[in-house]
Parts: C-alpha cells; sequence; structure tokens
C-alpha cells in the first residue's frame, strides 16, 4: 500500500493534470462568434443601422458584402417584411451568406452576384446602400456609384465606411493600402449625383488600430 508521503504526491499529481484538462478541454466558443463579437464592440453595428434609420421593414444592400459580417445584423433589424441584397463578386462569399442563412432560419436574405463596375441590384428598389471596408478596391468607381445611384430609391442613404488614409497620393496606392483618404470617396459620391448629408462618428479597429471614417449621402428626391 501507498505510504502517506507518496501518497500525498500521487494525489497532487492526479489535481495537476484534472486542472490541466479543464484548462485545455473546456468547449469553445466557435471563433468566427469570437470574432463577430469582437468586432461589435467597435464597429457598434447598432449605432451604425440607428444612423441611417435602418428600421424593420427597409430593403438595404450590403454591397461588398464579403463574409456577410453587416448582413447578417441588417437582417435582423429590418426583419420578415424587410430585405436585404447581399452583394458581392466572389461567388464563395455568396455561397457562404446563403449556407449560413439556411443553417440560422434567415430567410430575407437575397444575395446578388454582381460585377466590378455594377452591384446588379433592381432599378429604385433599395432604401440604403451600405458600402463597408470595400469601396477602397472599386476601380471602376464612377460605373458602380452611378449603379448604385439607379438603385436606390428617392432619398436613399449611401453610407460609406472605410479606413482613413492621408490625402495626396496615388489613387493605386491607396489600393494596394487598402484604404482611402475620406475627401476623395466624398468627391466621388459628389460627382455622381449625391448629396453630402453628414459625417458620423468613426471607428477605431481592434486589432490593428485601423481609423475609420463613416459619411452618409443622399439621392435627392422625395423622402422614402
Amino acid at each position: 500500500m501507498t505510504s502517506g508521503p507518496a501518497k500525498k504526491l500521487y494525489l497532487r499529481r492526479i489535481a495537476a493534470v484534472l486542472s490541466l484538462s479543464l484548462v485545455f478541454f473546456q468547449p469553445a466558443r466557435p471563433l468566427a462568434q469570437n470574432a463577430g463579437q469582437e468586432r461589435d464592440a467597435w464597429q457598434r453595428p447598432e449605432e451604425v443601422m440607428d444612423a441611417l434609420g435602418i428600421k424593420p421593414g427597409s430593403v438595404v444592400a450590403d454591397v461588398g458584402c464579403g463574409a456577410g459580417y453587416f448582413t447578417f445584423h441588417l437582417a435582423e433589424r429590418v426583419g420578415p417584411k424587410g430585405k436585404v441584397y447581399a452583394e458581392d463578386i466572389r461567388e464563395d462569399r455568396l455561397a457562404g451568406i446563403r449556407k449560413r442563412a439556411q443553417k440560422e432560419g434567415v430567410t430575407n436574405i437575397e444575395t446578388v452576384s454582381g460585377a466590378e463596375d455594377d452591384p446588379r441590384l433592381p432599378l429604385a428598389s433599395v432604401d440604403v446602400v451600405m458600402i463597408v471596408d470595400a469601396f477602397h478596391e472599386m476601380r471602376h468607381y464612377d460605373a458602380m456609384l452611378e449603379a448604385v445611384f439607379r438603385a436606390l430609391k428617392p432619398g436613399g442613404l449611401l453610407a460609406l465606411i472605410d479606413g482613413a488614409a492621408e490625402p495626396g497620393r496615388p489613387r493605386d496606392e491607396y489600393y494596394e493600402r487598402h484604404r482611402m483618404p475620406e475627401q476623395t470617396e466624398r468627391e466621388d459620391a459628389e460627382r455622381n449625383g449625391f448629396r453630402f448629408v453628414r459625417d458620423q462618428p468613426g471607428f477605431t479597429r481592434a486589432d490593428d488600430k485601423k481609423e475609420y471614417y463613416f459619411v452618409i449621402f443622399e439621392k435627392p428626391g422625395a423622402p422614402k
């Protein structure tokens, strides 16, 4: 039989193993869920949607939607009587959104396979178009803004949220840096018929401290 001191040492070792197992084998939340919650903390999607007047029944387009971070926030906000167009040029992104929507029972999202110069949205059908962290990638920016203008209802809103950059550099350099000066995007929007409405408070990304701005424009015309 194990002696007293040896027995105590044995029990301490067992306790240490059990403690480690509790640390390393706890069920973890999915990485995507963790990432989404971390982004919520700095991007404040509810405040963004409030600023744009998005409500139950709204029709919204998430242009350059990527993996659908804003798409699903929008779908929850607009509810079953509203609609969200999730547009991207990458079919794999859209397939991922459809898969998630089916899994979660979300029925008010329609994915749209867009082109580099046209999001292919229905004409005069959308209350709000959001382009989040994507406009700086658009080489055919005038054609894209013209198409967005056509898709908005009179009085509809365009939101540009993008990474800030110092002005005065060649546009190709901004493409490579994945950011764009706010003034450049404002000039692009106004040149294509949009009316500047206001700047909203921007954001500071949590992981790399990248600064974002949030600018709202309107398609002139009757209220939505």
